[in-house]
């Protein structure tokens, strides 16, 4: 009896040890994401390629921001950014990624990101830019209350596209027909159109939409369109048209097709007239939104935001290549004229 009594005691002693252990080397094979975090942790998810210039001026608007904000990268803020260069593939599979790494705030740019991202995640907090029509994509039920997990600032309003097609009048009186870029998928590209479409006869244009797929199917439909004489293009916000930007402007201007741009850079690289607001501001107040949301603040307190201030660019060296004598009016109402 004896005996059994310490044999029963050694077994108790070995299982409890055991036991304890268990945790530990369950710790050590769980996801780094369920593993504790050293720092705050925030994704970034970008439509541009990483090397394209644009994206890099992103980037350090929104780290500049977050430095003045306190929030030192790699010190004391881990930051992963992701970047789709516009393919429906990596989309899905880097927004699965970055809700995978549980950060605690993911920065979206455009609504054909924040769409996916909703999907896989419905409370991870997101600080959108460059969308459209947030409430009318189900991101968010309000611009003052959004509710649901988003928030953040919208870069057009749907009126915007009657304003495009009054400036390509303007500077191309000739245009009669017009084609308007969009990315199908892209669900502000419809109410951009809407807008374009119903001022339309009133301009004496006839509208229809030219779909971006891909850089060869873009090139055919340009052709395409202009085999006829007085066409004229609008360029959607659409993460496509900016990818393929600088095959877009080689086809207008080979083919002499007066284009309105939704972005400044379009026009800094050839294309002939921008009208729209500053993105890279998007981005420094999009720093200020991620700063709150990481000391501590209810996203449902933070409302969606719109533009302010809208500018004005024109190329008057573009102008000049395609035969156009842009209006003194137009002119003088210009943010900034390129030379």
């Amino acid at each position: 009896m004896q005996f059994d009594r310490i044999r029963r005691r050694e077994f108790i002693t070995l299982f409890a040890g055991a036991a304890a252990a268990w945790p530990l080397a369950a710790l050590g094979q769980q996801p780094a994401a369920q593993q504790s975090k050293s720092q705050p942790r925030v994704g970034v998810f970008l439509y541009l390629n990483e090397q394209d210039p644009e994206s890099k001026a992103y980037v350090s608007a929104f780290e500049k921001q977050l430095r003045s904000l306190g929030w030192m990268p790699g010190t004391n803020l881990e930051i992963h950014y992701r970047w789709t260069g516009g393919d429906a593939g990596r989309i899905r599979q880097y927004a699965a990624e970055l809700v995978s790494l549980a950060p605690d705030v993911i920065l979206a740019a455009g609504g054909s990101h924040v769409g996916p991202l909703q999907q896989v995640t419905s409370t991870i907090p997101i600080v959108f830019v460059q969308v459209t029509d947030p409430v009318g994509a189900g991101f968010v039920d309000s611009l003052a209350r959004p509710g649901r997990n988003a928030t953040g600032f919208t870069v057009f309003d749907y009126d915007i596209g009657g304003k495009w097609l009054e400036l390509l009048k303007q500077i191309a009186p000739q245009v009669t027909r017009v084609a308007v870029l969009r990315d199908p998928a892209n669900p502000s590209g419809t109410g951009l159109f809407g807008a374009i479409q119903a001022l339309a006869p009133s301009q004496k244009v006839e509208a229809s939409p030219l779909n971006l797929r891909d850089a060869s199917a873009l090139e055919r439909n340009v052709d395409e369109f202009a085999g006829k004489p007085n066409g004229g293009l609008i360029i959607l916000p659409n993460s496509l048209a900016i990818v393929q930007r600088k095959q877009i402007i080689t086809q207008a201007d080979r083919h002499r097709l007066p284009a309105v741009y939704p972005f400044r850079y379009f026009v800094a690289e050839g294309g002939l007239i921008y009208y729209g607001p500053d993105p890279i501001d998007q981005y420094r107040q999009a720093a200020g939104y991620v700063s709150r949301l990481l000391k501590g603040e209810r996203l449902g307190d933070l409302p969606v935001q719109t533009p302010t201030k809208y500018e004005m660019v024109i190329n008057l060296k573009t102008a000049k290549a395609l035969g156009l004598d842009v209006p003194p009016t137009l002119l003088a109402r210009a943010d900034e004229v390129i030379e």
